[in-house]
């Protein structure tokens, strides 16, 4: 029996970004005492430099706009993206997120915060039984006043800090070549200087839904403490009943009389964990620099499993020029027509447009067969018609220029050169790809087949909106890597997300959320937002066990 301790309150929550705060404030809603402990010396972790949508298939705005979504469709595409991979991707937990996210949703919206639907995002595989488009949602920009000091110490200071949303770049990327995206791009600089006459501080995406979180939060009296990991779990006749944890040198135990929440993020930057389980240095992760999967580690500490170590949520990725930088993660720069993806032998080797975890698996899958280098080759016109991300910071396409990360040339026989691919190959390449273009069908891998695939097309690009020519130079190759947005491996969680033991039973007074934990989307990634979507339910859904059982 543990007899001292520094402290007591009822949860303590590891971590602060979405999945930690949703437990957060779901357990301050139902009168619980919430500490958060957060072990870098900023908060927010991953979810504030993301795009901040979060996937909840037949959610309350959904059901307010007479969208046609329903339990049975939901659990249906989850069964034909998902299907069974293991225990984290249990029919009961499937069940559990469907179910869960009115509860999530009603809440965080009672206590203030605002959602709005993306209603033109599709789902990643729309044409399965199941798929819908517009199932993600996002909070809409967010005035950082509102939390006062705290903004200082946000990792949301490495995203975008404009109030933009994840629904403005579909559109934004096409600004000045579609009328669309003209419009768009107005509307945006409008809310900007809208934001800006108001004397606000907006922001969107990422770090609109961990700050306006936080406000509710720190608004409950939710305590939260930096660059204070959680060290070691405190068990008692099997059940977790508080933590140790280091705060300024200082070690601390506390006690959590309801339970212990972890969502802290994965393993993204644990070099020997990333070259253990995966093969890879992790250099190449746009996941927060503070996931290094300690929490995990403290968990298997007291006999917790683990599952899908192997896997993340892979994305083609630019590599960083410098050291101690991180990747430029690839979205709609890859759809849009005029480019390719080759790899060493000049030749594609997957559909471009498709979703970003599928391409990383492609590209592992290639280099089993060709290794080496893959580049996204483009001509002029995708340089001049299109908002590209890694192209935005003049020093930055110096510095990769100088890298050797991007080459340019006059004619595609000198760009091969430069990439050091064989010429024939590449033209052989370009020229069947060309043809597909002209036909407006990719009889190699079916770009543009999807809905979404052409979500960040060019309509004004005929027959195809994804399949554009490669015929004009100058021509321009920037690598390609396999990078991802963080690990998806983790802590294996039931129904309640309680933490499971590798016999199946519940390591009573452990619960975990997000990337702490190995995914209920398994090894594929069914909808925009679908790493914050389960964070936030399981994260909801683990703080009202605790309440539920703490009040019984």
């Amino acid at each position: 029996m543990v007899e001292k301790w520094d402290e007591t309150v009822d949860v303590v929550v590891a971590g602060t970004g979405v999945a930690a705060l949703s437990a957060a404030i779901t357990g301050a809603d139902a009168g619980l005492t919430v500490l958060m402990l957060e072990s870098t010396d900023r908060w927010g972790g991953s979810s504030s430099m993301s795009g901040g949508g979060l996937w909840l298939p037949n959610n309350p705005l959904m059901q307010r706009d007479q969208v046609g979504d329903s339990r049975g469709d939901a659990l249906t595409y989850l069964e034909a993206t998902v299907g069974d991979v293991g225990p984290s991707t249990s029919r009961a937990r499937k069940e559990a997120f469907v179910d869960g996210v009115s509860g999530f949703v009603n809440l965080a919206e009672r206590l203030g915060v605002k959602f709005a639907r993306a209603t033109d995002y599709p789902d990643y595989y729309p044409e399965l039984p199941g798929g819908k488009i517009g199932r993600a949602v996002e909070v809409q920009p967010f005035d950082v006043r509102a939390i006062g000091d705290w903004w200082a110490s946000s990792r949301g200071q490495d995203g975008l800090p404009a109030p933009v949303m994840t629904d403005d770049f579909w559109l934004l990327s096409r600004a000045w070549s579609t009328p669309s995206g003209m419009v768009r791009g107005a509307k945006v600089v409008l809310r900007v200087l809208g934001t800006m006459i108001r004397r606000q501080k907006a922001v969107g995406m990422g770090p609109a839904v961990t700050a306006s979180l936080l406000h509710v939060a720190i608004n409950q009296g939710v305590r939260i403490r930096l660059s204070s990991p959680v060290t070691e779990l405190v068990v008692d006749e099997g059940r977790v009943v508080g933590v140790v944890t280091t705060t300024g040198g200082t070690s601390r135990r506390i006690r959590a009389t309801g339970g212990v929440v972890l969502g802290g993020g994965g393993f993204d930057h644990n070099a020997e964990w990333r070259e253990r389980y995966q093969g890879v240095s992790g250099k190449d992760s746009s996941g927060s620099r503070g996931n290094v999967g300690s929490a995990i580690a403290v968990a298997q500490g007291v006999g917790a499993a683990v599952d899908l170590m192997d896997d993340a949520w892979w994305g083609g990725s630019i590599p960083s020029p410098t050291p101690d930088g991180s990747a430029m993660f690839l979205v709609s720069e890859r759809s849009m027509p005029h480019s390719i993806i080759v790899d060493a032998s000049g030749s594609r080797f997957a559909n471009e447009s498709e979703s970003y975890v599928d391409l990383g698996h492609h590209m592992f899958e290639r280099f089993a067969t060709v290794p080496g280098t893959c580049w996204m080759v483009t001509d002029v016109r995708h340089t001049r018609k299109y908002l590209r991300s890694y192209a935005m910071d003049p020093r930055a396409t110096k510095a990769m220029a100088e890298a050797g990360i991007m080459v340019k040339a006059p004619t595609l026989d000198e760009l091969a050169r430069r990439m050091r691919v064989d010429v024939s190959s590449l033209k052989a390449t370009v020229d069947r790809f060309n043809g597909f273009c002209r036909a407006g069908v990719d009889e190699d891998f079916a770009r543009g087949n999807s809905a979404y695939d052409r979500y960040y097309g060019d309509p004004l690009v005929h027959p195809n909106p994804n399949l554009g020519t490669l015929e004009k130079g100058p021509f321009t190759a920037v690598q390609v890597v396999p990078g991802d947005l963080g690990t998806k491996g983790g802590l294996v969680s039931d129904e309640h997300a309680r933490v499971l033991r590798e016999d199946g039973t519940v390591i009573e007074g452990l619960y975990v959320s997000g990337n702490n934990s190995a995914s209920v989307m398994g090894r594929t990634y069914p909808g925009p937002g679908s790493t914050l979507g389960p964070a936030a339910v399981f994260g909801y859904l683990a703080a009202r066990h605790i309440a539920t059982t703490t009040k019984g």
